[in-house]
């Protein structure tokens, strides 16, 4: 018998409050927000169907540029960038749930241009000196960012100028900034990659961001069809996560919020570059699985429940438990959480995402999204602008401890 959730009123008008407040004094343009709480039903039949056993808060604040007069709303359309790493990993781990991939296999079958790797004497040595790795890359190894290549700084230099990251950026692999893209299709790009030798050797060290990109590829190779249509397949589809996509109509790309960062010559919030609606209206030539995807409020809340119901939708297996368990739990050695660099700050990782040690997991998205779920608590915590502040100033961390009071 499922108990039945319950949020905080009082809290959560405080909550809508204190981000109204952000708005009012400029901060940021606008934010859609979502608190929900599901009931302790979580066994495999379980559905969400029932409303009893669950309670969902959505805000929209603000508009979606500075002076627009259009309003955010519920299914506003926005660039999630890397709030797209665990959807692509719940992909690759749909495979190893179908017998495509093999967890601990290496990737050289699919991937044979990262086989015999080479790594770095020293990371910022010259790239004729390394040695052999100790073994191949596996399939796990890209999952939790061990797969000995990825960012290897802080901000703002999160590739600093060392000999591997000026031959990345030569070849123009884009291994950092969503924007703007790699110019290469996909096959191109990890030919490209594959000259390049490791920073570390396999599974030894988290560097963050590269392990996606070389999912995507995978994804694609492993299943014989465009990534694209992977996602759709085994995550997008399954959970009717209609608004989502690498390409999405002409309609919804027009939709898309200004993007908003502080300038740092001025100090102060400014409209950046971003791509042009047109850029997400078209067949993405590089469909990035790090940071590629366009989402909606109500679509990436129907991803994060799949998960605190332990891979179940609406009476569905969309994963398995076990595949949902190595997602949500961390992988990572002590040392290897001390060792990681930026962005992990402390936390654990488990399979694309961040894991801390009292069991929450989630992620953020570089252009001021964030996604937490607390499992101890079945509260899911949703925020979604346009505003890479958001993240940095303790816009996002304000919000989640709110909805957790909420919660309690």
């Amino acid at each position: 018998m499922a108990s039945v959730p319950h949020l905080d009123q009082d809290a959560l008008q405080s909550l809508h409050r204190t981000i109204a407040g952000r708005v009012e004094r400029g901060e940021l343009p606008g934010a859609v927000t979502l608190v929900a709480r599901i009931g302790d039903d979580d066994s495999a039949a379980a559905t969400d169907t029932d409303t009893d056993t669950e309670h969902v808060d959505v805000a929209t604040f603000g508009e979606t540029a500075f002076g627009s007069a259009v309003p955010m709303t519920r299914d506003t359309p926005f660039r999630i960038t890397s709030m797209t790493k665990p959807v692509v990993a719940a992909a690759v781990l749909a495979l190893v749930d179908a017998g495509v991939l093999e967890l601990d296999g290496p990737v050289d079958p699919f991937l044979p241009e990262l086989a015999d790797r080479r790594v770095l004497k020293r990371l910022d040595g010259p790239l004729e000196q390394t040695v052999p790795a100790d073994r191949a890359v596996t399939v796990r190894d890209l999952l939790t960012f061990r797969l000995g290549f990825g960012m290897n700084g802080a901000l703002p230099a999160v590739n600093p100028p060392i000999p591997v990251n000026l031959a990345a950026e030569e070849r123009g692999l884009v291994l950092a900034q969503p924007e703007p893209r790699t110019a290469h299709a996909p096959d191109e790009w990890i030919r490209l990659f594959g000259e390049l030798p490791l920073m570390d050797q396999p599974g030894t060290r988290w560097r963050y961001n590269v392990g996606s990109l070389v999912q995507g590829v995978l994804l694609a190779r492993a299943a014989g069809k465009p990534l694209e249509d992977v996602v759709e397949e085994h995550v997008l589809g399954p959970l009717g996560m209609t608004g989502t996509g690498f390409t999405v109509p002409e309609e919804q790309a027009r939709r898309l919020p200004a993007y908003y960062a502080t300038d740092s010559a001025t100090g102060k919030l400014a409209q950046q570059p971003a791509d042009p609606w047109q850029t997400w209206a078209a067949p993405a030539v590089f469909p990035s699985g790090a940071a590629g995807l366009i989402s909606t409020l109500d679509d990436y809340y129907a991803f994060a429940r799949m998960l605190l119901r332990h891979g179940t939708h609406e009476g569905r297996r969309v994963l398995s438990a076990e595949s949902v368990e190595l997602m949500t739990t961390n992988q990572l050695t002590p040392d290897q959480v001390a060792e990681a660099p930026f962005p992990l700050d402390g936390a654990g990782w488990g399979m694309g995402m961040s894991v801390t040690a009292d069991g929450r997991y989630g992620w953020d998205g570089g252009y001021g999204t964030f996604w937490s779920n607390h499992p101890h608590l079945g509260l899911c915590t949703i925020f979604l602008s346009q505003t890479t502040d958001a993240i940095f100033n303790g816009t996002t961390a304000e919000f989640d401890a709110l909805a957790v009071r909420a919660a309690a």
